[in-house]
């Protein structure tokens, strides 16, 4: 089944004449017939009945009509959006961004693209990196921001920055030095991004160097926003690790402390597309906007 076969058979049901349809599309009444006579035997049904008045259509095409219509119309919607997104002039570019852009200072892309491309609808969505990428390599997202590490198996990442993961404490002596692995795996741990859980980037970098020591990570307490994790450790009720673009964005005047790790540890964060998939040009602008945003957060070590 064809576009140029259904648009055939919409032409000859709202003409209910073959050499006017013929007219209407442009081609010949022998082209308009053997179209509508192709998609008869692909449905095994016939469409139309010919009386000395025209065409009348069978059961069949009063069945089809509806579906015809639906995808001859999302046919004509898509060549339209494409072109629009070509020439940046409309069209709806989809982008994922690491859950915390905010506290980063990246919240602000949207306004940046929109000021150059005004006629371009932007989604920018906010989850959690695990999530983001997956959305990327299903196709839902055609690009994304992301902190590493994720599962890769279909996606090109581009590294563009990393920033410290510091673990942060209320109780811990301040000339305690560095965190090993034994001490995170002792402490009383209260973790954000719940929903995520262990698919999160942070957590799997740490819950991986706890298996190789033979330990564990638990957490105490889990809830779903950094800043209530934050002000969990600033009344005391445990410890936590957060990325220092994050903490720098939480810190108050609070007997809040942070400490490196032993082993330095860092989230890098990467830009992701799916492999060999489509990227529209309004979302290639748009990827370049964040890739010159994160480069110019400061305390963040650029990787380009």
């Amino acid at each position: 089944m064809t576009l140029n076969q259904l648009r055939a058979f919409l032409a000859a049901y709202s003409c209910r004449s073959l050499s006017a349809a013929a007219k209407e599309l442009g081609i010949t009444q022998a082209s308009a017939s053997e179209l509508i006579s192709r998609l008869e035997q692909e449905l095994g049904s016939t469409l139309f009945t010919r009386t000395s008045r025209g065409l009348s259509p069978a059961p069949a095409a009063e069945e089809l009509l509806t579906h015809a219509r639906d995808c001859v119309n999302s046919a004509r919607r898509g060549v339209e959006a494409v072109q629009a997104l070509q020439t940046l002039s409309g069209g709806v570019s989809t982008f994922g961004v690491l859950r915390y852009a905010a506290n980063y200072d990246l919240a602000d892309l949207v306004v940046q693209f929109h000021q150059k491309h005004p006629g371009v609808r932007v989604r920018m969505i906010g989850l959690n990196s695990h999530v983001v990428a997956a959305s990327v390599a299903s196709g839902e997202i055609e690009c994304g921001l992301v902190v590493l590490p994720v599962d890769s198996e279909n996606l090109d990442i581009r590294h563009l920055a990393r920033d410290e993961v510091r673990f942060i404490s209320s109780t811990r002596d301040p000339d305690a030095g560095a965190v090993t692995i034994e001490e995170l795996a002792a402490a009383k741990l209260v973790l954000y991004d719940a929903h995520a859980g262990w698919k999160d980037p942070t957590r799997r970098q740490l819950r991986d160097r706890a298996n190789l020591s033979g330990l564990s990570i638990e957490a105490e307490m889990e809830v779903e926003h950094a800043e209530t994790a934050y002000g969990l450790v600033a009344a005391g009720a445990g410890d936590s690790f957060m990325a220092r673009g994050i903490l720098e964005s939480l810190r108050r005047e609070d007997g809040v402390r942070s400490f490196p790790f032993a082993e330095p540890l860092y989230d890098t964060i990467a830009l992701v597309q799916r492999k060999h998939g489509y990227l529209s040009p309004a979302t290639r602008a748009f990827s370049a906007f964040a890739e010159r945003a994160v480069a110019a957060r400061s305390g963040l070590a650029s990787l380009g």
